[in-house]
């Protein structure tokens, strides 16, 4: 059985029953039979079920919202928020799919040729529990559009979701097994991943289970992409307005209670502002409402699970004996985390080098731009960087600079379905969401006439 419990009060919501062999025969099985009529659909056919998905999230928003809540602790208002996202990414692939994927026209010496992006087959996610509806449905909308078919294995602790996302999908009127939510658990991926009629895996989460799914679908020679781990850096300026930035960096450090891949995890400002910005950000920090996951008034909730905060926790005691000194909160109680802030990290430090994954930041200062620089890449993840400056100039010299997927100028890095997401180095490999992301599983095919 897989339990899905609420960390803020610790009781079981609900017990599901693990799929047996039998069942993940079935359910493949139907995927592949299903992905034999999908294909041949219209480009309208797939863009009106996909409305319909998004007016299913908009209408239930605060049905699955909820569910979000009791599972993994996210602030009611950001979890329905969350749901709002869904709908925006399923409405923009009805809208732009064909255009994205429309056949592109090459001269050459062919009285004819163009390449033709035509759908590849059944495509596994493999998704975490931090954004238990948007991680899926950046998957999920592109994947369908294209003529493929989905099938899901969710993160354990959040599987009432994963089964609420199935049933936007059927309540939209999609096709039986277009998409499906596997009950398993994570031993079950790589016998999946190796099927001959899954064609490709998608993995959003840490950097081991990203190596186990890229290391069992490249063994088949199947295509992956990677969203994994990331330490974004957010760099001030000293010309930045303090204001504006302190603002939008608590946004990026504590949205999600800290939960999130593209947060702002290392906060790196100009020395000659550093003891002005970092008084306004432990005020305002200060000022956020912890509690009750389902009060509309809590911006701060609890961790996913206790484990998770006790990891948390560790790395901040480990900085602190580093050298690294607590400024604002520190004290855990089971998942709940303070907000918390230390000064004086170093890049040796737990605080800097590792993923912090909760409501906890480092702040470290910096003498000019080529140190900022060298900080900023000095991580072994690569997903995005905030800087903030009033010098747009400034800004588009220092954007070649660095390693990172992302460069947000003024703004906290974020996923947008117009743009494309992804990261380096160990932050993962691949593309998703805008016109990049629908073509991660496509076969681009050439054609010749003469």
């Amino acid at each position: 059985m897989i339990e899905s419990k609420n960390p803020y009060t610790g009781e079981t919501l609900e017990k599901f029953k693990e799929l047996t062999k039998p069942q993940i025969e079935e359910a493949l099985e139907k995927a592949d039979s299903r992905f034999k009529k999908w294909r041949k659909t219209s480009f309208k056919e797939r863009a009106d079920l996909m409305m319909k998905a998004a007016e299913e999230l908009k209408k239930n928003k605060e049905e699955y919202g909820r569910d979000i809540s009791l599972e993994m602790g996210k602030p009611i208002k950001q979890a329905i928020a969350e749901v709002e996202k869904c709908a925006w990414v399923c409405e923009y692939y009805a809208e732009n799919s064909e255009k994205h994927l429309s056949s592109k026209t090459i001269k050459t010496d062919a009285s004819e040729s163009y390449v033709s992006y035509e759908p590849i087959g059944v495509v596994l996610a493999v998704m975490p529990w931090n954004y238990p509806f948007w991680q899926v449905f950046r998957f999920a909308a592109p994947a369908l559009m294209a003529g493929n078919i989905g099938i899901l294995k969710h993160a354990s602790n959040v599987m009432r979701s994963a089964n609420n996302i199935q049933k936007v999908f059927e309540r939209a009127g999609f096709p039986a097994a277009c998409f499906q939510n596997l009950v398993l658990s994570s031993s079950k991926i790589e016998d999946i991943i190796k099927d001959p009629r899954v064609k490709a895996a998608t993995l959003t989460g840490s950097k081991p289970a990203g190596a186990a799914v890229a290391s069992a679908a490249s063994s088949e020679i199947k295509k992956s992409v990677l969203e994994l781990g990331g330490s974004n850096a957010l760099v001030v300026f000293k010309d930045a307005n303090i204001a504006e930035s302190v603002s939008t960096c608590v946004q990026a450090r504590f949205q999600n209670t800290g939960q999130s891949c593209i947060a702002g995890k290392r906060l790196l400002l100009h020395k000659s502002i550093a003891e002005e910005f970092l008084e306004e950000f432990v005020r305002q920090t200060r000022e956020l409402k912890s509690g009750d996951p389902l009060d509309e008034d809590t911006f701060i909730g609890t961790l996913a699970r206790e484990d998770l905060a006790k990891d948390l926790e560790k790395q901040v005691k480990d900085s602190v004996k580093a050298g690294a000194k607590i400024i604002l909160g520190g004290k855990r109680d089971k998942a709940y985390m303070e907000p918390t802030v230390l000064t004086g990290v170093t890049p040796e430090m737990s605080m800097f080098k590792e993923e912090t994954f909760g409501p906890a930041i480092g702040v470290t200062q910096f003498k000019d731009e080529k140190e900022a620089v060298e900080l900023v890449n000095m991580s072994d993840f690569g997903l995005g960087v905030s800087i903030f400056t009033e010098d747009m100039d400034f800004a588009k010299k220092l954007v070649p600079e660095f390693e990172d997927g992302a460069v947000f100028v003024n703004e906290l890095v974020k996923s947008d379905p117009r743009l494309p997401f992804g990261g380096t180095k160990i932050s993962g490999y691949g593309r998703e969401l805008s016109e990049d992301g629908i073509k991660e599983f496509v076969n681009k095919k050439t054609v010749y006439f003469k």
